[in-house]
């Protein structure tokens, strides 16, 4: 590897302080490396162009914002993250691991872990990219929103709920488990389509197909809120339509456990244990 990108969480003094101790080891070994916050997604992008890899020092909220820079390379730039985080399900090293696994790592001993993204489109106009949800949901006053939904040109039904989430494999074990869907193998390229605390209306949650195109039209005399991966949150007016579909971009992240670790670590994520 010639060049590396660091990103780190700007609001962990740990994880600034990590980022600096890997830059200096990375620069020991002959590799040309960037840093940024992980927050500043605009700075980090022009750097992307002809890196390796990109390591990403936080949680799994770092980890989501390294996703949407690395995708804005013309082929992805593998992620590896170090989880200074509380859960870490799509982290790869902890802390204490970096000193023993990076250089393992740096000499290809590692393999490629690629996950589907959505596309989602605001009045097939403005575009984004989602490694975990999509989210249309009420905004600021605590009123349900209607959300009538097809999928590939036929009508679903329309919820009358908090929102409804559209979530890849890897969001599974996010927000949408929260909403009572189910838990997708990381690398499956189905995607859930589920309502928010639903009131009587369709309370289930759909396994959809990876070809499925989803259109979600909002009716509200309330301002609702479109939210990607939690921290890209455009308004949404009254009759707004988002289209969701598998976005022919893969997030890749560049891992060196086992393949089998996610079943063996699964359960203790989800209780907290690491």
């Amino acid at each position: 590897m010639k060049k590396i990108g660091i990103l780190y969480h700007p609001m962990n003094d740990a994880a600034r302080s990590m980022a600096e101790e890997v830059k200096a080891f990375l620069a020991t070994r002959g590799i040309a490396v960037w840093l940024c916050s992980a927050w500043e997604a605009e700075k980090a992008k022009p750097n992307v162009a002809g890196t390796d890899l990109l390591l990403s020092i936080g949680g799994d909220g770092t980890i989501l914002r390294a996703a949407q820079i690395a995708v804005s390379a013309k082929t992805p730039v593998p992620i590896t993250g170090i989880n200074l985080g509380k859960l870490g399900f799509m982290t790869e090293l902890g802390a204490n691991e970096v000193e023993e696994k990076l250089p393992a790592l740096l000499e290809g001993k590692g393999w490629l872990d690629e996950r589907a993204m959505l596309e989602a489109t605001i009045d097939a106009a403005k575009s984004y990219y989602a490694l975990n949800d999509v989210v249309v949901a009420r905004g600021a006053v605590a009123r349900v929103v209607y959300v009538e939904a097809s999928i590939d040109g036929q009508k679903l039904t329309t919820y009358k709920a908090d929102g409804v989430v559209v979530a890849t494999a890897t969001g599974s074990t996010g927000y949408s488990l929260s909403a009572g869907g189910p838990i997708l193998h990381p690398r499956a390229k189905e995607y859930l389509l589920s309502p928010i605390l639903p009131h009587l209306s369709l309370g289930y949650s759909l396994v959809l197909p990876s070809t499925a195109v989803v259109k979600l039209r909002v009716a509200t005399v309330h301002e609702a809120t479109l939210s990607i991966d939690g921290h890209i949150n455009p308004p949404l007016a009254d009759g707004a339509v988002i289209t969701v579909r598998r976005s022919a971009t893969s997030a890749r992240f560049l891992r060196i456990h086992p393949e089998n670790a996610f079943y063996r670590s699964l359960e203790q994520k989800l209780k907290g244990k690491h």
